[in-house]
């Protein structure tokens, strides 16, 4: 991973902590793996799955009961970015604060990296 010995990739959130806490014990996962891929109207999308088998390529983040792992090909991506979850009266779901985006889709769901 691309990162200062010591620090954690990302960091995560409180709230982020006990959903994915939550959603691991639901079902018996291992964890939750974070990713991007190409799509949406700014050109890239944050993905994430359950993960029942770790892959030993994976960067794993582990944090109070937590686990998330960052897939090989999003690592430089997800450099510095925080992970948080939020609840309002509409929605709720995990919010990415990542100092690496340079540009977002009004709706929120599709990013843009610098030099892509």
């Amino acid at each position: 991973m691309f990162g200062i010995p010591g620090k954690p990739p990302v960091s995560i959130t409180p709230a982020a902590v006990a959903q994915i806490t939550r959603l691991m014990q639901r079902d018996g996962h291992q964890g939750l793996r974070i990713g991007v891929k190409k799509g949406g109207c700014a050109g890239m999308e944050y993905t994430m799955d359950y993960v029942t088998e770790i892959d030993p390529h994976d960067e794993v983040i582990e944090q109070d009961g937590a686990r998330v792992l960052i897939a090989p090909m999003a690592q430089m991506f997800l450099f510095g970015t925080e992970i948080d979850y939020k609840t309002s009266l509409l929605e709720s779901g995990f919010v990415f604060n990542n100092p690496n985006v340079t540009e977002a889709c009004g709706c929120g769901e599709s990013i843009k990296f610098a030099n892509m």
